[in-house]
């Protein structure tokens, strides 16, 4: 089962902006709001993507020197 709905503790309001009532926001708006509430846990993965990447391009550049 998935947790799309938001749990008491998660779920925030959104003002009204502009008749904007009925619209569901975008997803980026919805990522960036996440990103914001779970800064540690999207910096520590920011941190592993970057040594990830950095570790196969260095591999790449020692196998094929």
């Amino acid at each position: 089962m998935s947790n799309s709905l938001p749990t008491s503790e998660e779920s925030t309001e959104l003002p009204a902006t502009l008749g904007q009532e009925s619209k569901q926001p975008s997803y980026v708006k919805l990522a960036m709001r996440n990103m914001v509430r779970k800064r540690g846990t999207s910096i520590y993965h920011f941190a592993l993507t970057t040594i990830g990447l950095l570790s196969v391009l260095v591999g790449l550049a020692y196998i094929t020197r």
